[in-house]
């Protein structure tokens, strides 16, 4: 962790310890949210460089549904961030086509087992085979749970190359999917090792589609049953027009790049690609694990359940893999005594539900260079809601 981290990181634990000065005679959602009001501010002070973060926080046991910014979401026009303003939710993008293909998996319309060349175009089936995997070994199971084996190609230093040297490039799924064949060998046999990878998404992705006969994000909206959760302010840029009355995108910073000046298509086929708003995540990942996306909530165990391989594959960005962690679109960790279900975005955005304090969060930072501000805000706001819960 950088220095600069470091102090702002303590800057949000101070805020976090601050906790207890509150007023005894402060009821429970007026002491909570001011406290985390105190995170998100504390989240953005001391830094050279300006940046934005907003929070949604749902905890009905406390009576308590919070959301709040502070920062800008452009830094050269000095415009404030606010929580209603959406973003690129990235890798978040994962829970939603897990979820989908879950309910699909419900509906008796795939099997978790089916090997993927059942359901993916005899042209993708060929490009596997000519890189020497087998698509009749491969599962939709796979796929979900980052053990098929397949090579990333969004984790290489070529495409991170090729999208800043070419941000306005209109990339199919296709040619990312000839990229992972082109660029790298296989990571293990399918059920072999865990390495997180968008190759298998964007094939997910597909599935979705060919499935249902549907585009990806009509699909998506119907199977997680967009309107029965209250999301009105999440759509695949570029593929769906923007929901009337949505603001346009905060600006959000990559490498030096703004982000909303590179073509979507570089990460908008299932392993991304949604927009979306902080209460428009907190509301998905409630619905997920309160019954309100599956029928049956058998569904959520199985989403839920511990994968077993031999071994984690090459870091990830430069950060280790640990196996166990991650299951079907979602990563399962403890927090200060607290399982959390939750996945994050690489653009700087968390999807979280505490299941012990019946918690949602959805939170974003809109430079990726501030990651660990966002898991510090995301998880001292798990522990300010414990501390004032009954």
């Amino acid at each position: 962790m950088q220095f600069k981290n470091r102090v702002a990181v303590l800057a949000i634990v101070s805020a976090s310890l601050a906790l207890s000065c509150r007023p005894a005679s402060e009821s429970p959602p007026a002491a909570a949210e001011a406290d985390l009001q105190d995170l998100v501010n504390s989240a953005v002070e001391g830094h050279e460089t300006d940046f934005g973060v907003a929070l949604h926080v749902d905890a009905p046991a406390l009576g308590l549904s919070w959301e709040g910014a502070a920062g800008v979401a452009d830094p050269a026009t000095g415009e404030p961030m606010t929580a209603a303003m959406p973003v690129l939710v990235a890798s978040n993008t994962k829970t939603f086509i897990s979820a989908s293909t879950l309910r699909l998996w419900e509906m008796g319309r795939l099997d978790l087992d089916d090997p993927i060349e059942n359901d993916v175009p005899v042209e993708y089936v060929d490009l596997l085979r000519g890189d020497g995997y087998d698509p009749g070994a491969i599962t939709i199971r796979h796929l979900l749970t980052h053990t098929s084996g397949l090579f990333d190609f969004a984790a290489t230093d070529i495409y991170t190359e090729e999208i800043l040297a070419d941000p306005r490039h209109r990339w199919t799924r296709t040619e990312q999917l000839e990229s992972a064949m082109e660029w790298g060998d296989p990571y293990g046999a399918p059920g072999e090792v865990y390495r997180y990878c968008d190759t298998g998404y964007i094939l997910l992705g597909e599935v979705l589609e060919q499935v249902t006969g549907q585009s990806m994000p009509d699909a998506v909206r119907a199977l997680v049953n967009y309107d029965r959760l209250g999301i009105r302010s999440t759509w695949f840029e570029s593929l769906d027009p923007r929901p009337d009355g949505v603001p346009e995108l905060a600006h959000q910073f990559w490498a030096g790049f703004d982000v909303t000046t590179i073509d979507p298509s570089q990460d908008l086929y299932g392993g991304g690609g949604l927009a979306s708003t902080v209460g428009d995540l907190a509301r998905f990942f409630r619905g997920v694990f309160t019954g309100k996306v599956f029928v049956d909530r058998s569904t959520v165990d199985t989403m839920l359940t511990t994968i077993e391989v031999e071994r984690a594959g090459p870091d990830y960005f430069g950060s280790e893999l640990e196996v166990g962690t991650y299951r079907m679109g979602v990563e399962v960790s403890v927090v200060a005594g607290h399982t959390v279900y939750r996945h994050g975005g690489f653009f700087g955005t968390s999807g979280v539900f505490v299941p012990d304090l019946d918690l949602a969060i959805g939170a974003t930072v809109n430079r990726t260079e501030s990651g660990d501000e966002l898991h510090a805000m995301v998880e001292n706001t798990i522990e300010a809601v414990a501390s004032h819960s009954p």
